[in-house]
C-alpha cells in the first residue's frame, strides 16, 4: 500500500498581483511544505479556493505540483463537487494527469441523503483506478456522512481508502475507527482535534497548520505513536490557539495572510473571499509572535 502521509497539507493555491494562477509559486510552496514536514499534499480542496478554478487552472495547478514533489509525497487532487457528473469527468482528468489520487468532498447545498451519498461516491469511485479519500465537512456542505454509510462504501468501492473526518465528533471518528480498521486511514480534517483523532486510533491530519508548523505535528505525531503522549499533548497545547485563529474568518483567509507574513506571498483571494479585517489582522500577527513564527 503507498504511504499516504500523517501530516498532509491541504494547500492553499497562489495568485498573483492580477488574480491569476502562479503555477511556478505553487511548485515552490509544494517543495516549501515538504520541505518542513508534509507528507503529502492536496491540490485544489477547497483550502486552495477550488470553487474558483478553471479546468485549465486545475491542471496546471497539478502539473506544477507533481513535478516540484511528485516523485517525494503523495499527491492527492480535489476533484469533488455536488455534481456527480462533474466529480468523475474531474476524477478521470486527475487521474490522466498522473495525480495519486482523489479527494471528494460531501456534496454541498443539495443535502442529499445516505442512500445519495453512497450512489454518488460509488459512482465517482468506480471511475477511477486512483485511490479515493472522502471528505466529510457538514459544517460547509451541510450534509454528514454517517459512518455505517462511508463503511458501506468502502465495501462496495475498494479503492475508497481514507477518510477526513471534519465533522468535529470524535464520537463519529470513533465510530468510523470501529467499523473500517486499517489499512483504511482515518484523518482528522481539524487541527485542533489531531491529537484526539490519533487517541481513538486515527493516522493523522489533512492540515491547514501545516503551511506555518509542519514540523511540529510531525514532531507531535512520532511523539505519540512512540509512546510519549505528553510530549504530543505539550505540542498540541502550544499550537492550539494558532489552530483556532486560523478559522477566526473563513479559511483559507488567515493561513495566507499568515504565509506572507513568515516570508511566502501566496497572493491574495478570489472574490467572494476578501482580506481579514485590520484588527483581525493584527491579533493574528501578534499570536505568530507569540509562537516566535514572526517577529515581534
Amino acid at each position: 500500500m503507498p504511504d499516504y502521509g500523517s501530516v498532509i497539507t491541504a494547500m492553499v493555491t497562489p495568485f498573483d498581483d492580477d488574480g491569476r494562477l502562479d503555477a511556478a509559486r505553487a511548485g515552490e510552496l509544494a517543495r516549501r511544505l515538504v520541505e518542513a514536514g508534509s507528507d503529502g499534499i492536496v491540490v485544489a480542496g477547497t483550502t486552495g479556493e477550488s470553487p474558483t478554478l478553471t479546468d485549465d487552472e486545475r491542471a496546471a495547478l497539478l502539473a506544477a505540483v507533481l513535478d516540484a514533489v511528485g516523485d517525494r509525497v503523495f499527491v492527492w487532487m480535489g476533484a469533488g463537487t455536488n455534481d456527480t457528473a462533474a466529480s468523475i469527468r474531474l476524477t478521470r482528468a486527475a487521474e490522466a494527469q498522473g495525480a495519486h489520487g482523489v479527494m471528494l468532498v460531501t456534496p454541498y447545498y443539495n443535502k442529499p441523503p445516505q442512500a445519495g451519498l453512497l450512489a454518488h461516491f460509488r459512482a465517482v469511485a468506480e471511475a477511477t483506478t486512483l485511490p479515493v479519500m472522502i471528505y466529510n465537512v457538514p459544517g460547509r456542505t451541510a450534509c454528514n456522512l454517517e459512518p455505517a454509510t462511508l463503511a458501506r462504501l468502502v465495501e462496495q468501492a475498494p479503492n475508497v481508502v481514507a477518510v477526513k473526518e471534519a465533522s468535529g465528533d470524535l464520537d463519529q471518528v470513533g465510530e468510523v475507527r470501529r467499523l473500517l480498521p486499517r489499512p483504511f486511514r482515518v484523518y482528522a480534517g481539524d487541527d485542533s482535534l489531531l491529537l484526539p483523532v490519533l487517541a481513538v486510533g486515527g493516522d493523522g491530519v489533512v492540515s491547514v497548520a501545516s503551511h506555518l508548523v509542519a514540523g511540529e505535528l510531525r514532531r507531535l505525531v512520532d511523539a505519540f505513536r512512540a509512546g510519549r503522549v505528553e510530549e504530543a499533548a505539550q505540542i498540541h497545547l502550544r499550537l492550539l490557539p494558532l489552530f483556532k485563529a486560523l478559522f477566526w474568518t473563513a479559511n483559507p483567509i488567515p493561513v495566507k495572510t499568515a504565509l506572507r507574513w513568515v516570508g511566502f506571498d501566496a497572493g491574495g483571494f478570489r472574490p467572494p473571499l476578501v482580506a481579514m479585517p485590520e484588527e483581525m489582522a493584527q491579533r493574528l500577527r501578534a499570536l505568530l509572535a507569540e509562537l516566535e513564527l514572526v517577529s515581534a
